[in-house]
């Protein structure tokens, strides 16, 4: 009991209100994705209270074994996962349907904090191992094809090393070489990104096509005004003109029910939520602990920027989640173990610290 009372509440605060939002909204949606979230809340929870109990270097230990597991269950996924929307992204499990892409986001982000913080100098042989140890991932989540999350991994992952010190010139040099090789990764696109791309350069090209669902998102967001028009009364979403309004779109189902107000409240609690594992990566003066963190970071803010981004027409459609807040178990149980872990490293960091008063 001690021990749950140690958990940082500051960390779930923001949490409880997203989550709480979601909630809501999807009840309001459909009763069927309100009681498949809360089912998917409840073993997210009981995640959450698992790993903040556990002692991470038992991880660090087998972070090779982590590695290979989840390269392993990437395969198979790409081998016999569930296709949907031309997408080869799920397994089928006692009925559930489980993104791996989703859940090893906070196991690989352990496994790349050990394996980074191990190396003794900043070296390019270190920045460019580094870069091997993610590629793998990369590639194999491309190929399901998940394009947005196959970046989310790389650009997470140099963000980290950025944090950690590595010098600027050494990013240029990888950015270069892809600069120059855009006309040739453009080709290797597949149909729907490359329409993605155009379609946000130019909205208005195919309002009833390609363009439908940018435009439809707009007017959802903008049709909320100040207070919304109620979660049940929104006409984009209600009459289902509004697109994968549970999922992708969830955040202009929320700005027309709620309003500016609603929308505020859940960029505010992500900026919180950030801030807050920012304070944990500022105040640690472990190598390891500090990783984990700007990955965490990394993994809960960026999404969330693309997310309300293509939301708001200011970034392309991509298939990302908006944390804690869009319909998915697998994307949940990630989170929430992200949140069990930064809190067993918290009370890790405390304990450290007695003993050095001591």
């Amino acid at each position: 009991m001690k021990k749950f009372l140690r958990i940082d509440f500051f960390l779930l605060l923001p949490v409880i209100i997203l989550v709480s939002i979601s909630l809501v909204t999807l009840l309001s949606l459909n009763i069927a994705y309100f009681k498949s979230q809360l089912v998917s809340l409840v073993l997210a929870t009981i995640a959450f209270t698992v790993f903040s109990q556990i002692n991470i270097a038992f991880f660090k230990q087998f972070k090779g074994s982590i590695y290979i597991l989840s390269v392993v269950f990437l395969l198979i996924t790409l081998a016999i996962g569930i296709q949907s929307h031309g997408a080869v992204r799920w397994i089928g499990i006692l009925g559930a349907q489980l993104q791996f892409s989703e859940i090893l986001k906070p196991f690989l982000a352990l496994v790349f904090a050990a394996f980074l913080s191990e190396q003794t100098t900043v070296s390019p042989k270190a920045f460019l191992t580094s870069l091997l140890f993610v590629l793998p991932i990369f590639f194999l989540v491309y190929f399901q094809p998940d394009l947005g999350s196959a970046l989310l991994y790389l650009l997470v992952a140099l963000f980290a090393l950025l944090i950690d010190g590595f010098p600027y010139r050494w990013f240029a040099y990888i950015f270069l070489p892809i600069l120059l090789l855009m006309p040739i990764i453009w080709e290797k696109l597949h149909a729907y990104q490359r329409t993605r791309i155009l379609t946000f350069l130019n909205p208005q090209a195919d309002p009833l096509g390609v363009s439908y669902n940018s435009i439809q998102a707009l007017i959802a967001v903008g049709s909320g005004a100040f207070l919304g028009k109620g979660l049940s009364e929104g006409t984009q979403s209600g009459l289902r003109f509004l697109p994968e309004r549970q999922t992708d779109f969830i955040f202009a189902t929320i700005s027309e029910g709620l309003g500016f107000i609603g929308a505020l409240i859940i960029i505010a609690s992500l900026l919180l939520l950030c801030y807050r594992i920012f304070k944990i990566f500022s105040h640690t003066k472990d190598r390891f602990v500090r990783i984990f963190a700007a990955c965490a970071f990394g993994f809960f803010l960026f999404p969330a920027f693309v997310n309300i981004g293509m939301n708001m027409g200011i970034m392309p459609i991509v298939g990302v989640p908006l944390p804690f807040v869009s319909f998915g178990g697998s994307s949940l149980l990630s989170n929430f173990i992200f949140l069990g872990i930064l809190t067993a490293l918290l009370r890790g960091e405390k304990h450290k610290n007695v003993l050095e008063i001591r």
